[in-house]
């Protein structure tokens, strides 16, 4: 098992439920390919660096995860494909 990270951008137009339903739409498919969650970190609402889709703003999560080598491509399969996470990005940490 490796340690990951991910981090997810989120549309910071969206209502407070829609934006926690995405983070556990999130959490869900690092579960569903046998990935353990250790910590979820909630940042805020930060400026990005800059215009993603005429949007200035986004809410930022850290994710963190053990899990096997095929987990992270599968999660950003399905990540990538999801509304309202503006950005997104798997890494592995190191031990």
């Amino acid at each position: 098992m490796n340690k990951y990270e991910l981090a997810l951008v989120v549309n910071a137009k969206i209502e407070d439920e829609a934006r926690a339903a995405v983070v556990e739409k999130a959490k869900g498919y690092i579960t569903r390919y046998n990935g353990v969650i250790s910590e979820v970190e909630e940042w805020g609402k930060k400026r990005l660096a800059y215009e993603i889709q005429k949007m200035r703003e986004g809410y930022y999560y850290f994710i963190q995860f053990e899990a096997d080598a095929a987990c992270p491509a599968e999660v950003e399969r399905h990540i990538r494909i999801m509304d309202n996470v503006l950005r997104y990005l798997v890494v592995r940490k190191d031990a």
